[in-house]
């Protein structure tokens, strides 16, 4: 197992700044957000997740990705990854519970696409969910540009 650096203020969640350095982030319509800044696209029986493009902004250059193997499950608020980056490791949670159906098994080789690509090459891991219900939960692009705003507004 690599050595980890923990960042206390990132150890145990994405819990970031939603302030952009100069660039707005990019909120997507037909996503959901988590407060923990994951995003999950709903399409049919699939879910979609990955971190959201301010997540990647706030933690820098992606130089690593840990991910699950398929077939192993998730729980809503529970880890399931972490993003190691120039400045911290992070945690990654599941907005949803469900069944781990595919992992993006490209981020072993470039886990710069997080940073460069978050919300279509840089995805994490596709899941059934098990409960879609709690999509419900999650927040709208709107939603989430508020929460972001009132959070950095917080620090």
């Amino acid at each position: 197992m690599a050595l980890r650096i923990w960042a206390s203020s990132t150890a145990s969640a994405l819990k970031i700044s939603c302030a952009s350095k100069g660039h707005p982030s990019r909120f997507l319509d037909g996503l959901k957000y988590a407060n923990s800044h994951e995003w999950v696209k709903h399409e049919g029986s699939m879910a979609t997740i990955g971190i959201t493009d301010h997540a990647q902004d706030h933690l820098g250059e992606v130089v690593l990705v840990e991910l699950p193997e398929p077939g192993g499950s998730v729980s809503k608020g529970k880890g399931f990854g972490a993003v190691e980056s120039v400045k911290a490791t992070s945690d990654v949670n599941s907005p949803i519970s469900g069944e781990i159906v595919e992992v993006n098994s490209k981020l072993t080789e470039a886990p710069g696409l997080v940073n460069s690509s978050p919300y279509e090459e840089g995805w994490m891991i596709k899941v059934k969910p098990s409960s879609p219900s709690e999509l419900e939960s999650l927040m709208a692009p709107k939603e989430y540009t508020k929460f972001c705003e009132e959070e950095d507004a917080s620090h």
